[in-house]
């Protein structure tokens, strides 16, 4: 709760003009390098000026109160046609307060039809909703890239504090992770089940959906044997068992439960969520069902909730794979894969397939 507390008050004090110069150039830069950060920004911008509305609408419905309670009622009542020189005081005295308060009535039902009748408006609040979603899952790796901006420079390049984990979707290399995990980074590197090491570069991107894919630039690294899980075409459905493979330390961990909700924070369509124990280190790691097919990605979990994460749907990271050219990914890529090889095998043999092409991500600075 001190990290969101921080976090706002930076932003705040950003938006608000509080900021030395500064840091006002290390804030721009990680906000132009980074689109979660600058999403975060909008919409805590979002959030101010609803406040200033807000308060607006406040001081302006004070004031009419004020208007009624100068309004003889008595006399209008005892006299039903009042005379129009008194309508016509009324008006002269509070006529831009009332025009105020006509434009804001028509303003509010512009508003209103637009949201029912409006396809492209829903579309807008959904994607802010998605947008403070990715936002609030990366206010964590906002703090420590603040402080490393900070930092006194000379420093020898460290590993940051921040892994996570990942998965192939090809035998020639391709690894996909949340891009929470790799942003900020010098050098990327993945390691296997077995403790080997390989350079990986970045190949793709998806700010939206918090997906990246990585590339093994590694010379020494062996192509992998077809991939055992394929992608879940279909939504799962609520009480569904899943399970998890990921790193929240050195060694792979086992994390089992069920989807909890269709939706994820904020009604997110883009996700699920799950009733499984997570981790930071758990970020990127593959979402499979009983039958061995891939539902989601983890990406997050609720800072108040425990027992329970989120994960991006299966049906975007069949988006992400179609940005990289098909001749790239491979003939064994995941994509092709038409059955499971882990349909019917038990939970053991499963992890023993699985173990292969689930990798720990490890990011330099």
């Amino acid at each position: 709760m001190r990290n969101d507390l921080e976090l706002d008050a930076i932003i705040e004090d950003y938006l608000l003009g509080k900021l030395n110069t500064q840091e006002i150039e290390a804030f721009e830069k990680l906000r132009l390098n980074d689109a979660t950060v600058d999403h975060k920004v909008v919409s805590h911008k979002f959030f101010l000026q609803s406040m200033e509305t807000f308060a607006t609408q406040l001081n302006l419905k004070e004031q009419l109160n004020h208007i009624h309670a100068e309004i003889d009622v008595e006399s209008l009542t005892a006299n039903l046609r009042p005379h129009p020189s008194r309508i016509i005081k009324m008006w002269r005295k509070n006529k831009s307060l009332i025009a105020v308060a006509a434009s804001f009535i028509i303003l509010s039902l512009i508003s209103i039809y637009s949201i029912q009748h409006n396809s492209k408006q829903k579309e807008q609040l959904v994607l802010l909703s998605n947008q403070v979603n990715k936002a609030i899952k990366t206010q964590n790796s906002l703090i420590r890239k603040l402080n490393n901006t900070t930092a006194s420079a000379g420093k020898p390049a460290v590993q940051n504090s921040f892994g996570g984990t990942g998965f192939a979707i090809s035998t020639n290399g391709y690894i996909l992770t949340n891009l929470h995990v790799i942003n900020g980074a010098d050098s990327l590197y993945v390691q296997n089940s077995k403790g080997e090491s390989f350079k990986v570069i970045s190949a793709y991107t998806d700010p939206q959906n918090d997906i990246a894919i990585l590339k093994i630039s590694d010379k020494s690294f062996i192509n992998l044997s077809s991939i055992p899980y394929t992608i879940k075409k279909n939504t799962s459905s609520i009480g569904e068992i899943v399970y998890t493979l990921g790193y929240p330390k050195d060694d792979a961990v086992l994390g089992e439960g069920y989807v909890s909700s269709k939706n994820g924070f904020i009604g997110d369509t883009t996700q699920y969520q799950v009733s499984i124990p997570v981790n930071p280190g758990n970020s990127g790691g593959p979402l499979l069902d009983n039958n061995g097919n891939l539902v989601g990605i983890i990406s997050g979990k609720p800072d108040q909730t425990e027992g329970a994460a989120f994960a991006i749907k299966s049906k975007y990271i069949l988006e992400a794979m179609r940005a990289i050219p098909q001749d790239s990914l491979g003939v064994k890529r995941l994509s092709n894969n038409k059955k499971s090889l882990l349909a019917g095998l038990k939970r053991t043999k499963q992890i023993e397939k699985l173990e292969d092409y689930v990798f720990m991500i490890k990011v330099y600075n």
